[in-house]
């Protein structure tokens, strides 16, 4: 991309912090992705025999007390409890100290995708108003709903907990904004997080997603969307983006946090750069409910807008951390989109998708393409979609980078999130 720096303050990441079912931390996720691991499993949480898809990539033996004391994590649920995780891993890798920071200056922005307060008390409270036949009755739920229930049953439920527990934490009192949604929400909170600096409203943010997408009760939303693979006898194999055999995505639990900081203070800490980010674009799909439109216009430009932002052209972007969620019309309009903003290029990116090692993130899935983009940048290699053996026609054109990671160096990426209703949001990323 051009050097020439965007309109504004500058804004670089100096923090990533990654909590997939790969590993805790940075590192462990990056270097699995470049190995080419899958996380992608048999469903071990819960009995999935009621599901169309039994497969997830799950974080398993995970201690949220490793990061919160136990008092904090009482009003908690585990979607807030991975938040708090992702978090404190992007604050630890940056070494930063929120305290050398004005309150009123350090922003919060999350994204995420929580619906509902812990479901074992869901139920036991539930079962409050089960009559001895077993249907439901309203009066008994009525009489016996406050003992019934779990005391901070609808504390632990509010969907944006996840920002007051951030914002406690680290003291964060500047610009804030909890976005809910599916992938779109991280990058959108990423992306807000980046205006926020850039037009002086902020110095220092902490911002990303979280989803504990493998959990019943989301599981249990997408697979009835039919969006999910149903294809359980290929195991880790199952989720084929751009594949001609693939039949949809297969979640996982995870987070993903970013520390952005404004570009001068970054190097007066001296602290360790990843990336810059420099432009920020997104747009709506409104041609049907969970249905993208085929020519893939929305999402194209979106990427249009982030490089008008970014000050660059098409020719100065070398890899694309894609949506690629392996549904049948959502891959080959993502195709679409890109052949529409690259085409011409003298040399156009290479495009991959990490979701089939990952699992399917959900709304942390967003700012986790962003923290690929930044790590791409840092260390001169990008991931490889895995699974990828029978190239769809519909998605020709593009290098998907299959099988194996690759070594390049990489000056300018752009990050993609694709929401279910319809919501398309484009990141810009450059070497600092």
């Amino acid at each position: 991309m051009s050097d020439a720096p965007p309109r504004g303050r500058r804004v670089v990441i100096t923090g990533i912090g990654l909590l997939t079912a790969l590993g805790e931390g940075r590192r462990d996720t990056w270097t699995r992705l470049l190995a080419g691991d899958s996380a992608v499993g048999p469903v071990r949480g819960y009995d999935p025999a009621s599901f169309r898809t039994r497969l997830a990539a799950e974080i398993e033996d995970f201690d949220a007390t490793r990061y919160a004391p136990r008092r904090a994590l009482r009003t908690t649920t585990r979607n807030d409890r991975l938040a708090i995780a992702g978090a404190a891993l992007a604050v630890r890798d940056a070494e930063l100290d929120f305290g050398a920071y004005d309150p009123e200056r350090a922003a919060a922005f999350v994204g995420g995708n929580k619906e509902i307060s812990n479901p074992e008390h869901l139920l036991r409270g539930s079962l409050a108003a089960r009559r001895p036949d077993g249907r439901a009755d309203y009066g008994l739920l009525g009489e016996r709903a406050s003992a019934a229930f779990y005391p901070l049953y609808y504390v632990e439920g509010l969907q944006s907990a996840a920002l007051y527990h951030l914002s406690a934490a680290y003291g964060l009192k500047g610009p804030n904004a909890y976005f809910h949604g599916t992938a779109d929400a991280s990058a959108t909170a990423v992306g807000r997080a980046y205006r926020a600096i850039r037009r002086g409203e902020a110095e220092v943010a902490l911002a990303g997603g979280c989803d504990d997408a493998a959990s019943w009760w989301v599981t249990s939303k997408m697979d009835g969307l039919g969006v999910l693979s149903t294809r359980n006898d290929l195991g880790a194999e199952a989720f084929r983006p751009y594949d001609a055999d693939r039949s949809g995505s297969v979640l996982g639990d995870g987070a993903a946090f970013l520390v952005l900081e404004e570009y001068q203070a970054a190097l007066r800490r001296g602290a360790h750069v990843y990336a810059e980010i420099r432009g920020f674009g997104s747009t709506l799909d409104s041609d049907r409910l969970l249905t993208p439109a085929p020519s893939g216009a929305p999402l194209a430009a979106a990427v249009g807008h982030a490089l008008q932002e970014a000050g660059t052209d098409p020719g100065g972007v070398d890899y694309v951390a894609t949506h690629g969620c392996a549904t049948r019309a959502g891959d080959a309009s993502e195709a679409r989109a890109l052949r529409t903003v690259f085409e011409g290029a003298a040399r156009p990116p290479v495009a991959s998708s990490v979701k089939p090692a990952t699992g399917h993130l959900v709304a942390a899935a967003g700012a986790l393409n962003a923290a690929v983009c930044a790590l791409a940048i840092d260390g001169g290699a990008v991931p490889p979609t895995l699974n990828l053996q029978r190239p769809d026609p519909a998605c020709a054109g593009l290098d998907w980078v299959p099988g194996q990671a690759r070594e390049m160096p990489v000056r300018g990426a752009v990050a993609l999130a694709r929401g279910l209703e319809g919501q398309q949001v484009a990141l810009a990323l450059t070497a600092a």
